[in-house]
């Protein structure tokens, strides 16, 4: 079996166990949500299965390539870590470990039915737009032992930073009653923001794709103005649904059995795990960095968007521990942080050119 049909069976599961967690949501039977953690867990191990059988592929495709490296390093060397669609794949899987330890420590499987729904709907659009399944050969800036513990750290704390943009959410529409009070325009306006970068991001990429440079990196292709009317078009329509239909939320979050207080409380642990994982990425990155271009930092935008996701999610601890914030302000910082995430993750490779542009299709 290969690793698409493992990950298509794995994308399967987690829509099923959206189904599952909905009905655990309206009939309150224990054994539905059992059965609803059992599939997503079904779900992971399948596809933990796909991303080591993936690794398998692209290990056999180096070592028939590249046949004198030694096995330590060619299992270095094809860690399935270096593209888009692998990226993608390690970033749905990294989130659902989060969610499970959450479910696991707080014995509450009510955020699965707004998790799932992220991952299995994710795994589809990723198996739909055509983006490249191609198991490609390793640029040579990518061939470091730093890639693994780079990549590896950067996204468990994007998994973290997810999970909290989710409980964020969830806490701003809980709290709102007003769709003119300040909080619910900036929610409505953050919300279509992320709704609309995922979808401009990929309508980019399945028709403008980068085109390979001589070094190996992927230099993005500019759409025309026509493109990005027709996006702000878009954006205005899904800015005007959110806005109106945001409320209605409230009744269904109603249903999650989860306070406000519990979701401030799992927005600022998810962010504690995030933070630290973050930090050490960017510090491994510019060790990286450093062997493989011979500076530490060089303000390409990819550094320099990480860094600037690293001061929101500063400020956001520094307003919570320091000052007291908690409620509305803390979710804000959460809400602008994972966009600023999202950006420095897609919207750097896809729209900026830059000394990281490997990773755009």
């Amino acid at each position: 079996m290969s690793s698409s049909d493992l990950f298509n069976i794995s994308t399967f599961a987690y829509i099923a166990a959206m189904v599952a967690y909905i009905a655990y949501l309206v009939f309150r039977k224990n054994g539905i949500g059992y059965t609803a953690t059992g599939i997503t867990i079904l779900g992971f191990l399948g596809q933990t299965a796909a991303i080591i059988v993936r690794w398998q592929e692209s290990f056999v495709q180096w070592m028939r390539f590249s046949p004198d490296t030694s096995f330590l390093l060619a299992i270095s060397r094809s860690a399935p870590l270096r593209n888009l669609y692998e990226s993608l794949v390690f970033f749905i899987w990294s989130m659902i470990v989060i969610y499970l330890v959450i479910e696991f420590v707080y014995k509450n499987r009510s955020l699965g039915a707004f998790v799932t729904p992220i991952a299995g709907l994710a795994l589809a659009f990723i198996e739909m737009s055509g983006m490249s399944k191609d198991i490609s050969p390793l640029v040579p800036a990518l061939q470091s032992n730093w890639l693994i513990a780079h990549v590896l750290i950067s996204f468990f704390g994007y998994g973290a930073f997810g999970v909290s943009y989710a409980t964020a959410n969830m806490h701003l529409i809980l709290e709102t009653d007003d769709k003119k009070s300040p909080s619910y325009l900036f929610w409505a306006v953050t919300f279509a923001a992320f709704i609309w970068c995922i979808f401009i991001m990929l309508a980019k990429l399945s028709l403008y794709p980068p085109v390979m440079g001589a070094d190996g990196r992927e230099i993005p292709v500019q759409p025309p103005v026509s493109f990005w009317i027709g996006g702000a078009v878009v954006y205005a329509v899904l800015l005007g649904l959110v806005w109106r239909l945001g409320l209605s939320l409230k009744k269904v979050f109603r249903f999650f059995a989860l306070s406000t207080d519990i979701l401030d409380d799992i927005t600022y642990k998810a962010i504690a795990v995030g933070f630290p994982l973050l930090s050490l990425g960017i510090i491994t990155g510019a060790i990286w960095a450093d062997s493989a271009w011979g500076t530490y930092w060089s303000w390409d935008p990819k550094e320099t968007w990480s860094l600037i996701t690293w001061f929101v999610y500063a400020l956001y601890l520094h307003s919570r521990l320091m000052r007291g914030w908690k409620g509305r302000k803390t979710a804000v910082l959460a809400l602008i942080g994972f966009i600023s995430v999202i950006f420095t993750y897609l919207g750097v490779n896809l729209l900026l050119s830059g000394l990281h542009s490997y990773g755009g299709g």
